[in-house]
Formats: structure tokens, sequence, C-alpha cells
């Protein structure tokens, strides 16, 4: 079977993600992933009643509980959204070990065990992506020391965390500055962060107005417009450059080259490389005077 490639000039279309937010107790993360479009709580924190805009949930006692999910149990919904992350993963242990012991030592997880957890989440998220559902993966943020300064990371069991690093398509966290709530992308010296859309800091709007409801739907798909944008200009670019080659491939007078220098001068410079390229292996010189090529004027 070939390998099917995408083409850079092929675009790719982002039409869901994995995003985890994160932030320390008590800062409202269950209530902004409530602002996502239709959402659905996964609540193995077991804390959705805290939330004030509480929207539908499914209290996990168990990792059974959500094991068999299903297209049509999600229909109504367009972002599911796992609270918190770390615990999720707590359950899937548990229910490794319950089902094959040999996976657990202490209650941990043997090198096996972590295997098995990396797969089967990974598979769970898969599952949910498969439904054409957006995921939010909610975490706690622990605060680590390293010398004299303060290191954020996700407050997830041991090597789980890269499981979680490695599913987010973008990973901001919620801090409060000057007594304003931010939600940040962009990663720092202290802190994670994925941010492929480039979004600037965002403030969040006060709990209960009408700009905090609807507010992570708007930021979730601000993140797919601006990856959308690239894919086009990438597709644009790659265009571009393809119509060079083949129409350079094509000149063979100085006129010819001449006759596409305008467009050029508004091309990138893959382009401008090309031109240049072909009037030198054709013997050409360029007038800068005239802005065109021509033979030397000894071979002319």
């Amino acid at each position: 079977m070939p390998l099917k490639i995408t083409r850079a000039a092929d675009p790719i279309t982002v039409d869901r993600l994995n995003m985890v937010i994160y932030g320390p107790p008590g800062i409202s993360k269950t209530s902004v992933a409530f602002t996502a479009e239709d959402p659905l709580l996964l609540d193995f924190d077991n804390g959705s009643h805290r939330a004030p805009n509480r929207k539908d949930a499914v209290r996990v006692s168990a990792w059974s509980d959500v094991a068999d999910i299903k297209a049509e149990d999600l229909a109504p919904f367009r972002t599911v959204i796992v609270d918190t992350a770390g615990r999720a993963l707590d359950a899937l242990t548990v229910d490794i070990i319950r089902a094959n012991p040999k996976h657990g030592r202490g209650g941990a997880l043997t090198l096996q065990g972590y295997g098995e957890l990396k797969s089967r989440f990974g598979a769970f998220l898969k599952l949910l992506n498969s439904f054409g559902k957006d995921v939010v993966l909610i975490a706690h943020m622990d605060e680590q020391r390293s010398g004299d300064d303060v290191v954020e990371r996700l407050d997830v069991q041991g090597g789980s965390k890269g499981e979680v690093y490695k599913t987010a398509d973008a990973m901001g966290r919620i801090v409060i500055i000057n007594g304003q709530r931010k939600l940040l992308f962009s990663p720092t010296d202290a802190a994670f962060g994925k941010n492929p859309g480039g979004l600037d800091p965002l403030d969040i709007p006060p709990l209960g107005s009408p700009a905090f409801d609807g507010f992570l739907a708007g930021v979730i798909q601000m993140t797919k417009d601006r990856l959308n944008e690239q894919t086009e200009a990438q597709r644009e670019a790659a265009a571009e450059q393809e119509w060079f080659r083949e129409t350079l491939a094509g000149i063979t007078t100085a006129q010819e080259l001449n006759g596409i220098l305008g467009r050029a001068r508004n091309a990138s410079q893959a382009c401008k490389t090309m031109v240049r390229d072909k009037a030198n292996a054709l013997g050409l010189e360029f007038n800068k005077e005239s802005g065109t090529y021509a033979l030397p004027k000894m071979a002319a």
C-alpha cells in the first residue's frame, strides 16, 4: 500500500481540539470550562456542584462509568470536559490494576501498567474525538521550587502527566494579575503552555456576566480559526511556489523571464530565489536601472 503523503499545498482543516486548562484550586477552572459550546462534564473530581453555572454532568465513581461511552450518549453535546485529568488517570489506574493485578505493585503501576495507562487513555481521547467532540481537560496546578524560583506543573501522578501534555493541542493556565483573571496559553520559563493559535493573554469576564457565557467556546473557535488561517496561507504559499516552478521550467529567453518579474516582486523569497537561479542558468544579468534581465553586453 503506497504511503499517503499530505502535500504542503494540501489544506489540513482543524475542526476539533484537545485543550488543557489548569490553575490553582478555587480559580473557577470548572466554571470556565462550562462556558464551552454545549458541554458535558465527566466529573471525576466530584466537584461539579460547586460551579455556579453548572451544566450537564456525569458524576464518575469508577472508570467503568465512562468506559463504554457511545456516540449516541454524546449526540446532544459539542464539548466533553474531563474534570480533572489527574483524577481520570487515577480512576483508570485502579481499573487497570483491578483487571490485571500484575500491572500494579503497592497500589502503583508497574512499567507494563504505565504502558497500559498510556494506551487506554490515548484511546479514550481518540474515541471522543472520533465522535467529533472538542475535549477540555481540566487539571490542578502543582507548584514546585527550583532554587528560588517557583515552577508551575500539572498536578497529575508520575509519568501520567506526560500523556496529558502530549494529547493537548492547546494548553492554557488561569492566573490572577492585579485582580483580573486571565487565560494564558504561551509557555514561560516557569509554566507550561501550548499556543498554536498565537493568542494574546485573554481577560476572563466576571462570573455571571453575559460576556462570561460562551467565553471558552469563543477561545476554542478562535484557536481553530487561527490554525485554519495558517493552513490556508501555507497552501497558498505552496501553490505559488509550484506555479513559479512550472512556469520557469518553460522559460528560455530574457523577455519571457522579465514577463513574470512583476509577480515575482510580490512573491516569497523562495520564489525570488527560483527566478534568480533561472536567470543564472540562462546566463542573464540583472540591470538595476531598467529592473530587468538581459544577456551580458559582450554576449549580446
